[in-house]
């Protein structure tokens, strides 16, 4: 496969062949400081690599990977090689090799601005350059030549010459550093995805963690700017409890010496377990008042990437079809280290709220796949950080402790890790081991859970006698793949207190299409059955007539925050599904959110509130439903406890739902301080949230976001006044958008975001109508052209999802129907928002025969 792109049998080929001893990688970024622009191209930096690396057979061939401007020189076992005539851009043919071989090879490598590669960040606070790298899934080698595929493992070391003034940081120790040349001691055997450079002015801040006789030099850095918000303390705080719980339960020590921690801006992802220097997204550092919800984010997100220590860094899948092997486990112990180890002991109310959300979205689309995937090549892979990936396949772990039993699923971690130290594995080696360690049969298990795609849903059926007790409740499974489950059955009652408890409870193992569940025979008639209580197994749950009435009249009447979440989380399903009018999810958020005591529960409901009004609602209601929504957050914002993370997160609802002239005249009052809502707080970050919808409904104009935008003239101000002028109700104002980010490369990842969020406003169907047809005419060209991060932001982002009528699907198929040798991954994006806004169509016509 030629290009950028690499396939799995090219993959396999070469592992075949190769084994790397070593990489030695010099880089030169005193460029980064340059003041003036080149005259024509990227701006360079200069990289030097040396790999060392044997063959199977003399006399054979194969290549290195690298993405360069220009190549000054390759030298193979002392002998120049013709730049011109081995190297096309992206790869570096290597003919003739002996059984132990030299490569070097120097280059000219491009900074980046799309957060791929060495991304170079200048600060409009205060001028500064700031560089980090980020290489998954092959990236690397758009820093230094390699071998881009996880296994083919190697040590590394790095020497990095940088401007006068900076810091420069890699995955091993400092070794030494004069004369603004910075050296680092050679790692353990890593794959070139997970090596990282990170290098400038930032403040940096140490400590260390101390477990009997190891000891782990701790970092944490930010840019200067962000400094006096950063929290370091909390962020080593997580960190050493997470150290502490993993050396516990996995009893292998952290095998690559000192732990950085690096918050970085114009991320693209949420972080990456770089071994030795985990990078993060700035947007963890808080520049104003935030929830709990997101401190717990923040400490999962910490967690997640120290587990990757082991599950891929020290243990790491041979292709990224078993990437599961690390993402899926990774996102389990994020959640569960959370409950064990920090103050957020609920987290599996979060857990279950919102990275199953995103699971079930995923596994419904048409572009599901089993949890170990077939990821055919490169693009595959890029595609495959999704919501099956990382929280499905969590989901599943969750439902495989429950069936093997937590101390044989963390023995099998700990032999899983002893065995495979430093090498690549597939799900046949994790497999084996817990079979091991569990006397289960893990084929089955896996061929149900791991191998096959969907997600079933469970649905009470229950009968009772004259008398109102049960005679029989069964489970009913529906779905493509009848999976066992192992699953509590919940049954509630309204007391005379008006709450709704749990009385009675049994564990099931639910299997085929009908189980009963004999222990419940005999119980009183129950309110509420709650199928999958506590939330075992990975399923999408139903209710019974009864029960869904009582969740109507009394959900917030439910003592329980996980039994809440559930519910929620069901009722969401429903409504999604077609089978519940988006009105009536609607009047229950309004009638119960604010008595939810969970304020991350209480965000995602009213990020789904206002997805029901945006894309489930009926047309003809979707105006009035805007206005209810913005009148029952007002009223809850009004009677929250002054001060409180509740009253903050009403607040914000209201801001994104406001739909009234007096809905603005509020905001505009809150933000010049003739208006007062006591206790709360309208610091920068709410200001810029209160401005987005006056932009889009016209109350500010650009004058203003430019005042406001000198009041915080900073990385996030200018993101934030890029969405607000972006979301402005203009023609003009769209079509100078759409030209940013369609039509030129100029912007940044984190602006190109930014712009897109900013153009697309429900508020603004009309405006937004003209750009339908355009989109399918471009969406070939932006993915040959732009940088695939960039090409997936266009083409999910600007696609006509606001166009949400039977013309926007025929379009879509239409354009599906003539481009049948598109990229896959392109049609896969393609596909998906096809699905999700044929899924609005059929919730609207849902929601339509309601208002009838």
């Amino acid at each position: 496969m030629p290009g950028e792109n690499l396939s799995r049998d090219e993959a396999r080929e070469r592992a075949e062949l190769l084994s790397v001893d070593a990489y030695e990688v010099v880089l030169d970024i005193r460029s980064a400081v340059d003041e003036a622009e080149p005259a024509e191209g990227p701006r360079t930096f200069r990289s030097v690599t040396t790999v060392r690396f044997r063959a199977a057979g003399a006399g054979t061939s194969t290549f290195a990977d690298l993405i360069a401007p220009s190549v000054n020189a390759v030298t193979l076992n002392g002998r120049a090689l013709d730049v011109a005539a081995v190297f096309d851009g992206a790869r570096i043919a290597l003919d003739g090799l002996a059984a132990e071989n030299v490569l070097v090879v120097d280059a000219n490598c491009a900074y980046s601005r799309t957060g791929e590669g060495l991304h170079r960040f200048v600060d409009p606070e205060d001028g500064e350059v700031y560089l980090y790298t980020q290489y998954e899934p092959a990236d690397a080698r758009r820093v230094y030549a390699n071998f881009e595929q996880p296994d083919l493992k190697a040590p590394y070391r790095f020497e990095v010459t940088a401007p006068e003034g900076w810091r420069v940081w890699s995955n091993g120790a400092e070794e030494s550093r004069e004369a603004g040349v910075w050296r680092f001691a050679e790692t353990a055997p890593i794959s070139t995805y997970i090596t990282c450079v990170v290098a400038g002015p930032y403040h940096y801040v140490t400590d260390s963690y101390t477990r009997g006789d190891l000891t782990i030099p701790l970092g944490a850095m930010c840019r200067k700017g962000l400094a006096k918000h950063f929290d370091a303390d909390d962020v080593f705080l997580v960190t050493k409890q997470g150290f502490d719980l993993f050396h516990e339960i996995f009893d292998y020590p952290y095998p690559f010496g000192k732990y950085d921690q690096a918050f970085v801006p114009e991320y693209n992802l949420g972080a990456m377990e770089n071994p030795g220097l985990v990078t993060f997204r700035e947007e963890y550092i808080f520049r104003g008042k935030v929830t709990q919800a997101s401190y717990e984010a923040r400490a999962n997100v910490i967690l997640h990437e120290m587990a990757h220590m082991w599950f891929g860094d020290l243990v790491t899948m041979k292709w990224w079809d078993d990437l599961w092997l690390k993402e899926s486990f990774a996102d389990f112990m994020g959640s569960f280290g959370l409950v064990e180890a920090t103050r957020f002991d609920q987290a599996w109310i979060t857990f279950a709220n919102r990275r199953k959300s995103w699971a079930y979205r995923a596994d419904q689309l048409p572009s599901t796949h089993p949890i170990t995937a077939d990821i055919r090549d490169l693009e595959d892979a890029k595609l495959n950080f999704d919501g099956i990936t990382y929280a499905k396949g969590a989901s599943v772990l969750k439902q495989l402790v429950a069936y093997v039993g937590r101390e044989a699923f963390l023995e099998g971690a700990r032999r899983y890790f002893k065995a495979n130290a430093y090498g690549n594995t597939t799900l046949d080696d994790l497999l084996s081991v817990l079979a091991e360690v569990s006397g289960r049969d893990m084929a089955q298990w896996s061929r149900a859970w791991l191998q096959t795609a969907g997600v079933n849903a469970l649905t009470p059926v229950i009968t009772y006698d004259a008398g109102g007790r049960v005679t029989e409740l069964a489970v009913v499974q529906e779905g493509d793949e009848l999976r066992p489950h192992r699953v509590a059955v919940g049954l509630y009652r309204l007391e005379s207190d008006g709450t709704l408890v749990r009385y009675a409870r049994a564990d099931a193992d639910v299997s085929g299409a009908r189980t009963v569940v004999t222990e419940l025979a005999g119980t009183e008639r129950p309110d509420l059955v709650l199928v999958n209580d506590e939330d075992l197994t990975y399923c999408k749950i139903r209710f019974d007539e009864g029960s869904l009435e009582t969740l109507r009249a009394h959900l917030g009447d439910l003592t329980d925050p996980l039994a809440r979440a559930l519910s929620w989380s069901a009722l969401w399903n429903l409504t999604r599904d077609g089978l519940m009018p988006a009105r009536d999810f609607v009047s229950l958020v309004l009638a119960h959110a604010g008595r939810e005591s969970d304020v991350g529960v209480l965000q995602m409901l009213h990020t789904q509130a206002l997805a029901s009004v945006t894309h489930y609602a009926a047309p003809a209601w979707r105006e009035q439903g805007g206005r209810e929504l913005a009148a029952g957050a007002l009223h809850e914002l009004r009677v929250a406890e002054p001060g409180s993370e509740h009253q903050l997160t009403w607040a914000r609802f209201f801001a994104a739902s406001a739909a009234s002239e007096g809905d603005f005249q509020l905001l505009l009052g809150l933000l010049e301080g003739s208006a007062r809502i006591d206790g709360l707080e309208v610091d920068q970050e709410l200001r810029w949230d209160f401005l987005l919808p006056l932009a889009a409904h016209g109350a500010v104009d650009e004058a203003v976001l430019a005042a406001e935008l000198a009041r915080d003239d900073t990385a996030s101000g200018k993101r934030h006044q890029v969405r607000c002028l972006a979301a402005r109700p203009s023609q003009a104002v769209k079509d100078q958008a759409w030209a940013a980010v369609v039509e030129s490369d100029a912007l940044s990842n984190a602006l190109a975001e930014a712009t897109i969020a900013g153009m697309q406003q429900s508020s603004q169907r009309g405006l937004l109508a003209g750009y339908a047809g355009r989109y399918f005419e471009v969406i070939e060209r932006v993915w040959a052209d732009r940088s695939i991060q960039i090409a997936m932001d266009v083409v999910r982002g600007l696609y006509p999802s606001l166009q949400s009528d039977s013309v926007t699907l025929e379009a879509t198929d239409a354009w599906l129907s003539a481009h049948p040798s598109a990229p896959p991954a392109l049609r896969r994006l393609v596909l998906e928002s096809r699905d999700d806004l044929a899924r609005a169509l059929a919730a609207q016509r849902c929601d339509a025969t309601a208002g009838n």
